[in-house]
């Protein structure tokens, strides 16, 4: 019989609880936090107006049904956008749907966002992605930390983490707010050799699910690495259990709910 896990890991949800809502909309994030999410995850882009939108494509089809890009849309145009129908096209054939709340649907701000955690009353932590390449450069995470210092979190203890695919974007995070945990993102086992010679001493690991799963060798590297390990995307039971066993101390999963619930099974209820 397998040894029971020692660790449970926090439970970030990804883009809210966006297995049932459209990612990243005030409705998926509320959600979550109702399920006992104890992070949430989002992407943040720069809009030609300067705000900073949790979006995660550079364009608009996806999730917005619109030709558009975010850099080259101010705020004002995003916010006539539905950023929900997507997800569930039918919606308007079903006569006894309740009607939506349109704030919850719309494009949501990383300030609204902060703003909501803040309000809450438990401690919620914040997973933000910066992506790049995008036009605006650096001026992506320079406006990042501006908006954390007005929430007084770019301090040590900060609930928020900064996670980039790019090495030099969390290279300006650690110079801008060098308090500010940073975990950078990986998705493809051949750059782990590059990154374990040059990530700061204490960096967090951002593995994917599905580079651990297929290529063993780096998972054991990574976990020799001696570092905190958060891994995305989690959505299944089996590949929950592989994160047990390697000890990671976060999932990032569009199903908080089904983590938490699994997790109760093997650890017992999380007050």
């Amino acid at each position: 019989m397998p040894a029971a896990p020692s660790f449970r890991p926090q439970v970030v949800a990804h883009r809210g609880a966006s297995h049932e809502l459209a990612e990243h909309t005030l409705g998926a994030y509320l959600k979550a936090l109702d399920a006992g999410a104890g992070g949430l995850e989002c992407d943040v882009r720069l809009t030609a107006d300067g705000h900073l939108v949790c979006v995660h494509d550079r364009t608009l089809r996806r999730t917005a049904a619109n030709r558009g890009l975010v850099s080259t849309m101010n705020l004002a145009d995003l916010s006539e956008l539905d950023f929900a129908a997507w997800k569930n096209p039918w919606a308007d054939l079903d006569d006894e749907a309740p009607d939506d709340d349109e704030s919850l649907r719309g494009v949501l701000t990383l300030r609204k966002l902060l703003e909501t955690v803040a309000d809450y009353d438990r401690r919620v932590e914040m997973a933000i992605e910066t992506k790049h390449p995008t036009r605006f450069g650096g001026l992506v995470e320079k406006r990042l930390v501006e908006m954390l210092r007005d929430f007084g979190w770019d301090r040590a203890g900060s609930p928020v983490r900064v996670m980039s695919f790019s090495f030099t974007a969390l290279q300006r995070i650690e110079r801008l707010a060098p308090e500010v945990q940073l975990v950078q993102l990986v998705d493809k086992p051949n750059s782990w050799p590059m990154l374990r010679r040059v990530i700061g001493r204490d960096w967090i690991l951002g593995p994917g699910i599905k580079m651990l799963r297929e290529h063993p060798r780096t998972r054991e590297s990574l976990a020799r690495s001696g570092r905190d390990i958060h891994v995305w995307t989690v959505n299944k039971e089996k590949d929950l259990d592989l994160c047990l066993d390697l000890g990671v101390k976060a999932v990032i999963s569009d199903r908080p709910r089904l983590m938490l619930d699994l997790l109760d099974t093997r650890f017992g209820a999380s007050e």
